[in-house]
């Protein structure tokens, strides 16, 4: 880092400061919180790393898997689970046992997801979940009575970014996001990472990404990397080079289960960030596949287990 400052470390002191100076809340999970509103971070992608964190491992293969499942429109968790991603499952499982009173194993469930497709359809559903707004945001026509039906096709957000970005890279609605109100009522979870806003510069493509709600302890490290493949995967295909990720975080919160293994991560040392190849023929973002991504000089911390509040 030429004796700079590690980015690492902006996570590291939003953490500390949290912990030791966040309101305590009670919160839908019933675990309790301690939060801080408003928060930035700024990570520089132009040498080719990205900010996969390095004092905890961070199982960055799944998180590549959840992208390119939001990518693709999906919301059902069965795609997933057929690659051995569990990340959703605990929403639809939650749902299951308290319509049917039915106390399933996580793996029972997921094993009744794959094996049987009615059940999946059933069960497996998310609702209109992140994939389903950035790729299908709902459109409304009117009939010759009046009345407003919805289209068969809705508005592909991620579609019309990239061509505003090849068209018009100066512009100021470089926008997608997933914050539906209509909808929010229908899906397993709100977006949290919910609107994302891009900048260009000379060919060169930066992001924000505001997260109304940030589980600092898990749910940042997912997204903050794969913010970074995003902004990767869309200059790669508008031939522009990464520049900067801009995080803004507004309810900022540590789970008070993750006390221990929140301290043991603030007294370990950063190391330097990985850096990301994506490789394969893919024409159009949508079409690229996992094996497309390798993630080069990972030498992380080892892995903290922490538990997820549902």
């Amino acid at each position: 880092m030429d004796g700079a400052r590690h980015p690492e470390h902006q996570y590291l002191d939003l953490v500390r400061r949290v912990w030791e100076s966040g309101s305590e809340r009670v919160d839908r999970t019933g675990v309790g919180t301690r939060a801080l509103f408003g928060a930035q971070m700024r990570f520089d992608l132009s040498d080719g790393t990205v900010p996969l964190l390095t004092t905890k491992r961070v199982f960055w293969k799944p998180a590549v898997r959840e992208l390119l499942w939001f990518l693709s429109g999906g919301r059902n968790i069965a795609p997933l689970v057929k690659e051995g991603v569990h990340i959703w499952t605990d929403w639809p499982l939650a749902n299951y046992r308290a319509a049917t009173g039915e106390n399933l194993s996580r793996e029972d469930f997921e094993a009744r997801i794959l094996a049987d497709e009615g059940f999946a359809a059933r069960w497996g559903d998310l609702g209109p979940v992140y994939g389903a707004q950035w790729r299908d945001w709902p459109r409304y026509v009117r009939e010759a009575d009046g009345r407003y039906v919805r289209a068969a096709h809705g508005h592909d957000q991620i579609g019309t970014l990239v061509t505003q970005l090849q068209s018009n890279p100066h512009s100021r609605r470089l926008i997608f996001t997933g914050w539906n109100v209509a909808e929010i009522d229908e899906m397993a979870l709100p977006p949290c990472h919910m609107t994302y806003q891009f900048f260009v510069n000379e060919r060169k493509l930066s992001c924000i990404l505001y997260q109304r709600s940030c589980d600092l302890g898990l749910g940042f490290a997912f997204n903050i990397f794969e913010a970074a493949v995003l902004l990767r995967i869309l200059a790669k295909h508008c031939k522009m080079t990464p520049d900067e990720l801009v995080w803004m975080g507004a309810d900022c919160h540590v789970y008070l289960n993750h006390a221990a293994m929140i301290e043991t991560q603030l007294g370990r040392e950063p190391r330097p960030f990985p850096r990301l190849e994506i490789g394969g023929a893919a024409e159009l973002v949508f079409d690229h596949r996992f094996e497309d991504f390798s993630v080069e000089g990972y030498d992380p911390h080892p892995a903290i287990k922490l538990p997820v509040a549902v």
